[in-house]
């Protein structure tokens, strides 16, 4: 990329960060009812997301060949068994990712 080209890129980026960011404050103003669909949207999305997070991160896992998906199950867990235990979303996330990567890394 030339100059200019990277330059243009970095303006758009920063454009359209600043667009996602206030332009909740200019649609949504302070005192008015938050919209239906809106609100459904906020309880909705964030399960939707972590069901295809999840089945992106297992999309690859063979259970017939290698460790057989074995790491991955303990991952998962873990993850399980640590958010039932403590309800803490980072907790669970980083608990279940540095167990695999321990698995991976060292046993398997």
């Amino acid at each position: 990329m030339t100059l200019t080209e990277q330059i243009i890129t970095i303006a758009l980026c920063v454009a359209g960060t600043m667009a996602t960011r206030f332009l909740p404050f200019l649609l949504f103003r302070p005192g008015k009812k938050t919209p239906r669909y809106v609100q459904y949207l906020g309880k909705a999305l964030p399960a939707a997301i972590f069901g295809m997070l999840v089945v992106y991160c297992l999309k690859n896992v063979s259970i017939l060949t290698g460790s057989h998906g074995i790491p991955e199950l303990i991952a998962i867990a873990l993850v399980v068994v640590l958010h039932l235990w403590k309800r803490n979303m980072l907790l669970s996330i980083a608990g279940g990712t540095i167990c695999y990567m321990l698995l991976v890394q060292t046993v398997f």
